[in-house]
Order: structure tokens, then sequence, then C-alpha cells
């Protein structure tokens, strides 16, 4: 034995390491430089590692000289070259041991959601890479995973294959064997009225899902809070841990409703006690209808300004052109129903109704000027002071020129003269007419037109009222006393 060389010495210790590439050794740190480390695994030389494969994801060194580390041997030295090592292929083959271990134990891994790719997510576990599909990241499916992207989260290992470099994981398969313990306790103490602890899992037009701990209860929108509320995200995130009171509870298709409101004081009661019909508040434009706008006078507390309460004049305005959302205005309480809830504004009456103006201003018989702003079938509308119009009908036009023939003389935008016939407030009409200008150019011959009354006797002269009036056909040039007439009979009678 004392006269073996050193060199066949050293020739046999080799024999006893694994020299196949990608075998894994122990090594001794024997230098670490600015951009390599150098590390002596007993081969026939020194390896020299990249000085980043020793770093954290800090950019920090994990190493000191004379630390043991396990290296991966890519290539001995052949008298020709050097000794290739790797530390991440070593780190690699640590993790794929760990996760061997994992997959026949049945057991849970630790990773985190790193990116986004077709189907699924890739999830870094230690230094390697794993799969998981989009139907195994969650019980139920999520539109938005942002809120566990980049975390630590549990992982089961459903397929590992070390040759193809093939993991495959499922956050799915954790949860459910979480919730499946979970879920039979909290079923044992689920109950309407009771107050639990959830976490926002997903969200959608109508409301929000929340996990309960093995159980999923359904927030509707309408009972986020007392307040309007548009979509669920104007006040959770996906991830957000909230209290929620249970509403109603279905054991049999287990089915939870939840709301969130519930736990809160009703600004309702309270503000309704205070409001008073006919007071004027200010309020804030909340939200647009075709048949009106919502505006807000308190926290929580809403009111429907109807299209016919925000303009005097147009009634069928559309609202988008008098008000927007978030505009601050000032509107009259018209109507409080309790028992619905409900709150009827109008924005017109904080406002000088016109017609009474134009009442106040003018009268019957007054006249006024105004441009022509439509022409109908049956005449002709006019802009009044207040933004009010006038209507002037087509037997209103002309004494002599049929009404059809006069309005053919008139255009949109004419600037006209017309007098006031009628005012009606309540009906908000005003009545006029063009042809009142002037007098009617034939009163008398108008009123010899007349027909007598039925059975009236025509009066004659008092100078004449004692002669007899001749019977029809009698001739009025001859004798008009009485004995002249009753001779021209006799005779008459002898011929």
């Amino acid at each position: 034995m004392m006269g073996e060389s050193f060199a066949d010495l050293f020739e046999e210790s080799l024999q006893g390491l694994n020299m196949a590439p990608g075998s894994i050794v122990t090594g001794t740190v024997m230098a670490i430089e600015n951009d390599f480390v150098v590390v002596n695994a007993g081969l026939k030389s020194e390896g020299v590692i990249p000085r980043a494969e020793f770093e954290d994801d800090k950019g920090e060194l994990t190493v000191a000289i004379g630390d043991e580390v396990r290296v991966a041997l890519e290539s001995v030295e052949d008298g020709y070259g050097s000794t290739k090592l790797s530390r991440e292929k070593a780190k690699q083959a640590e993790v794929w041991e760990v996760l061997e271990q994992a997959f026949e134990k049945d057991e849970t891994i630790t990773g985190a959601i790193t990116g986004k790719v077709r189907g699924g997510f890739t999830v870094t576990v230690g230094s390697v890479e794993a799969f998981l599909p989009g139907s195994l990241l969650d019980i139920r499916p999520l539109r938005d995973s942002t809120h566990l992207e980049g975390k630590e989260l549990e992982f089961k290992l459903v397929k590992l294959d070390f040759k193809r470099n093939n993991i495959v994981v499922s956050r799915r398969a954790v949860l459910e064997e979480l919730n499946s313990a979970d879920r039979e306790k909290l079923i044992e103490t689920l109950a309407e009225g009771i107050v639990l602890k959830g976490i926002v899992k997903n969200l959608t037009d109508y409301g929000a899902f929340i996990d309960l701990g093995g159980v999923d209860g359904l927030l509707h929108i309408t009972d986020i809070g007392w307040k309007r509320v548009k979509h669920p995200s104007e006040v959770l995130t996906v991830g957000d841990e909230i209290d929620v009171k249970v509403l109603k509870y279905d054991p049999e298709r287990t089915r939870v409703s939840l709301g969130m409101k519930q736990l809160l004081a009703d600004p309702w009661e309270e503000m309704v006690a205070k409001l008073k019909v006919g007071e004027k508040t200010s309020a804030r434009v909340t939200n647009l209808t075709e048949y009106g706008c919502f505006a807000q006078i308190a926290e929580g507390i809403e009111g429907l300004i109807h299209v016919s309460e925000m303009d005097w004049a147009n009634k069928n305005i559309h609202p988008s052109k008098v008000v927007h959302v978030g505009q601050e205005i000032e509107v009259m309480i018209l109507a409080i129903d309790k028992e619905r809830r409900r709150i009827s504004l109008g924005m017109k009456q904080c406002q000088q109704n016109p017609w009474d103006a134009f009442a106040e201003k003018y009268k019957k018989d007054d006249k006024v000027t105004g441009k022509i702003k439509s022409i109908t079938d049956f005449g002709i509308f006019i802009g009044l002071d207040g933004n009010i119009d006038g209507l002037i009908h087509l037997s209103d036009l002309s004494w002599d020129i049929p009404g059809e023939e006069a309005v053919k003389q008139y255009h949109k935008g004419d600037e006209i003269e017309a007098v006031i016939l009628s005012i009606d407030i309540e009906r908000s009409r005003i009545a006029l007419s063009i042809k009142q200008l002037q007098a009617d150019p034939s009163p008398k011959q108008k009123e010899s037109h007349k027909e007598p009354h039925k059975g009236a006797q025509k009066e004659l002269p008092k100078d004449e009222s004692a002669k007899p009036v001749p019977p029809k056909g009698a001739d009025v040039a001859g004798p008009t006393t009485i004995g002249d007439l009753i001779k021209q009979q006799m005779n008459k009678n002898k011929s």
C-alpha cells in the first residue's frame, strides 16, 4: 500500500464517484471572485461556477469560502480541458427530489404564480417551473386572478415527469381538501342572521361571490351598500376580507344570500324623518335614465327626478340635455313613499313657473311678438317670453282668407305680432290671434245676415204701427184706408 502513488490513490477515489454528466456531487467553496466562484468537488481540477448561481433573488451571495455545496457535474476534465460544474442544475435536482417525495406521499408544495400562459398559469416552485391549468386554479372559475399572482400558495402535484421536465399542479385540490373539513363545520353553524367573515372570490355585474370557508355565498349588488352601487368593483376587490350577514340560507341546495349594508345603520329611517314635502335641498346627480335622473340628497338617500319635473317648458326633453352625472343641483321634495322607500324630486319647482310669470306680465288683448317655432296642420306656434310657446289657430290667422291658405304666408323663424286671446296656466296654454290685430272688415254685413228669432214680430215705425198690413199679393199702390179696402172688395164681388 505504501508503494502506491498519489495518482493511483486519486484515481481509485474517483472510481467511487458517479462521474456521469448530470450527477450531483458535494464540493467546497475555495474562492469567491467578482464574477465566479471556485468549487473543489474532489475531481482532477476545480470547477468555476458563475457567481450569479449562488445569489438569491435580492442579488446577495448565499455562500462563503469553506462552505460545502452541492453541484451538478456537467463535464469532467479529460486531460485537455477543465471540470465544468453547475450550482443551478444542482438546485433544480434538489427541488425535483423534494417534489418526488411530495408526489409519493400526496403532500402539498408551495409555489407562486408568476405568469399567464395559454390554458393556465406558470407556477415557480423553488428553481423549477410548473404548469397550473386554469380549471385547477380554484373551485369555481375566476374572472380575475391578479389577487393570487406573486403570492406563496399551496398546491398539489397532479403530474411529475422528470425526463420531459413536466410538472402539473393544482390549487383546486388543496382548496377542496381544506373546504371539505371547514364546510362540514360551517354548515352545522350556518343560520340566517349570523355574521361571518369571508373572502371576495369573484365579481359579477349582479354582485360578488364570497368564500365563507368551504361554502360560497352570493352578495347581491343591492345588498352591498345603502347607496346606489353601479358595479361591485366600486366597493369591493377580489381578495378582500369582509364581514357579511347571512340573509337567507337554503340547506337543501346549500345556497347562501349575504348582505353588507345590513351591518350598517339604515340612513333612510333617520333621514326621512327629517324630510318634509315642499322643502328645497341640494342634491348631486348620480345616474341618468331615459325617464329622468337619480339624485343623492344625503349619504345613501336618493330620489328620482322624472323628466316631466325637470323643465317647465320642455316636458319631454332628454335628461342628458338638462343635467350630467356629478352635477350639483337644487331640488324640491315632491313626495315621500315610506313603504316603497322612494322619494320624488323636482327641479323645475325651484324656479318660477314661466306661465305664472307670463300671466303676471300680460293680459288678454295684449299684443306680443315672437318668432315662429313650428307650423302644424292646425296652427302656428311662436316662442314667447320665458321660453314658452303660444298657439295661433288656423282660424285666427285671417278674417277673409281660409286658414289653410293664410298659413302659407308664414315660415319658420319669421317674427310676427299677435293678440292674446286667453292664458290657461293650469293647462299651460296660450291662445293667440293675428286677425284680431285688425277690426272685422264687415261687421254690418254679418249683422244683416242674422236670422230673426222664430216667432218674433217685426217692429214697425210708430207712425205706421196703426196701419193695416196689406195681404200677400195686394196692390200696395191703391187705397190705404179701411173703407177703401171694403169698397174695393165689394166691387170685386159684384164683378
